[in-house]
């Protein structure tokens, strides 16, 4: 009798080993499928969790819907559909065409523009993401009439030949510029090197961007 009543109360053991064991088991799990956002706390063993319910947001599309750009100072109001990306935006609805569209796939940088002064591939972009940050295309390096020392620069050094890639090379340069008013040419080297021209103007785009930092 007293081996059978050991053996019960093994039993026992055992089975309330693996509960325990199965119960942990799915609040780790529980647990760990949270994001970093959750609060975790504990209670009384028992796991609980408060996460903050994400806000609706407004669905668009898929015809077109208004919305409005922040263009070299001016707001303009378009209508687009929402996928139409800030290179199109640009070109065909603002009709500022200096913004290329080569690759359209973020490989060679033609399409470069800023945003809030940091230069971003344009065709990688959508145009109703951009909400209320200011874009600068290369019209708008130019003021009151007057080219910017790269677009000048550019000019004199020859530093252009199918002119595809060339807006985006003047956008990249003169941003190092803005930045770094003496650069190296390593530094030069460094800025463009995302820049792709099929012409190789790379030499005299180096040389132009090197004589627009002593004029500016």
């Amino acid at each position: 009798m007293k081996d059978k009543s050991n053996q019960s109360h093994s039993a026992e053991a055992e089975t309330e080993a693996l509960v325990n064991k199965n119960v942990s088991r799915r609040s780790f799990l529980k647990g760990a499928g949270l994001t970093t956002a959750g609060t975790v706390m504990v209670s009384s063993g028992v796991m609980a969790f408060d996460r903050p319910k994400p806000q609706a947001k407004k669905a668009i599309g898929p015809g077109a819907t208004t919305i409005n750009l922040r263009v070299n100072g001016k707001t303009r109001t378009i209508a687009v559909e929402p996928r139409t990306t800030l290179a199109t935006a640009l070109r065909e609805h603002l009709q500022l065409t200096g913004t290329k569209i080569v690759c359209d796939r973020g490989s060679c940088s033609a399409c470069t523009v800023w945003l809030d002064d940091q230069p971003v591939n344009s065709c990688l972009m959508l145009a109703v993401e951009v909400g209320d940050s200011e874009i600068t295309t290369v019209e708008g390096l130019s003021k009151n009439g007057q080219l910017h020392p790269v677009q000048e620069a550019f000019i004199e050094h020859d530093a252009t030949q199918c002119g595809f890639c060339t807006p985006g090379m003047v956008m990249t340069t003169a941003h190092l510029l803005r930045n770094n008013p003496d650069p190296s040419l390593e530094d030069v080297r460094h800025a463009v090197r995302g820049n792709l021209c099929r012409c190789g103007t790379h030499p005299n785009v180096f040389k132009a961007t090197m004589a627009a930092a002593k004029k500016s």
